[in-house]
């Protein structure tokens, strides 16, 4: 079954229906990262201050999409992690770069939507958004392709402990904004809120670092949390729920 997208999406986010999703790796000359080295290095340290265990592996960031037929295909360049979070504190000051990512947004058998408050050892700590992670090289394939799909499912799986229905319908709505491309796959799952949630709790009290500090449920748009939703997640919402 799938999920109804009510009406455009927030303010400063523009909302694209998708039938498919793909991307493919590519080379990219990231001149404001070259020329602003020394600042990411600082903003590094400060952040590693703060936040001892995060690592400085490879992620990709986005230098452009392609949307035609119902269809996009996102173009992605490797970047070192402190790069994009550099890029990201900045304010996403390169216009030409963007960060791109796909998600699972799992919405209930009564209506709702699930989302995660983010741990206090990670990057984004406190924030509320869908499960999801940057792509990284584990989802690049031979043919030079990056498996967006499989990275949302993984990362949800990680996330929540939780598998998609079988049969789950792909369908994907790209959120574009922010310095963002947020390519999200709402999938209706044939459980009621509260259960979701106790399923997600449990898998979160078997890890030993769960990524989320606990799970939460948003039924309307009174439950847009304006100070600790990203704009893709408040647009998103903003999209699903009626006024």
């Amino acid at each position: 079954m799938s999920v109804e997208i009510a009406g455009d999406a927030a303010p400063g986010f523009s909302l694209t229906r998708l039938e498919h999703v793909s991307a493919r790796q590519v080379d990219h000359d990231w001149a404001w990262a070259r020329d602003n080295a020394e600042a990411i290095d600082r903003n590094w340290e400060r952040r590693k201050a703060k936040t001892p265990g995060l690592f400085d592996g490879p992620v990709y960031l986005a230098s452009g999409c392609t949307v035609a037929d119902g269809a996009c295909e996102a173009r992605l360049f490797e970047v070192r992690y402190s790069r994009f979070i550099a890029f990201r504190d900045a304010g996403v000051p390169d216009a030409l770069v963007a960060n791109a990512f796909a998600a699972i947004v799992p919405h209930s058998r009564d209506g709702a939507v699930l989302l995660g408050v983010m741990g206090a050892h990670t990057a984004n700590a406190g924030q509320i958004y869908f499960p999801c992670g940057t792509p990284d090289p584990d989802d690049l394939r031979e043919d030079g392709t990056v498996d967006l799909t499989g990275s949302a499912e993984r990362e949800f799986l990680e996330e929540t402990g939780l598998t998609l229905p079988e049969g789950a319908e792909e369908e994907w709505v790209l959120l574009r904004g922010d310095g963002q491309l947020a390519f999200l796959r709402p999938v209706r799952f044939d459980s009621d809120a509260e259960t979701l949630r106790a399923r997600i709790e449990a898998h979160r009290g078997r890890e030993d670092e769960p990524e989320l500090a606990h799970s939460v449920i948003a039924r309307s748009r009174a439950d847009i949390d304006a100070a600790r939703m990203p704009g893709f997640v408040q647009a998103y919402l903003a999209s699903v729920f009626p006024e």
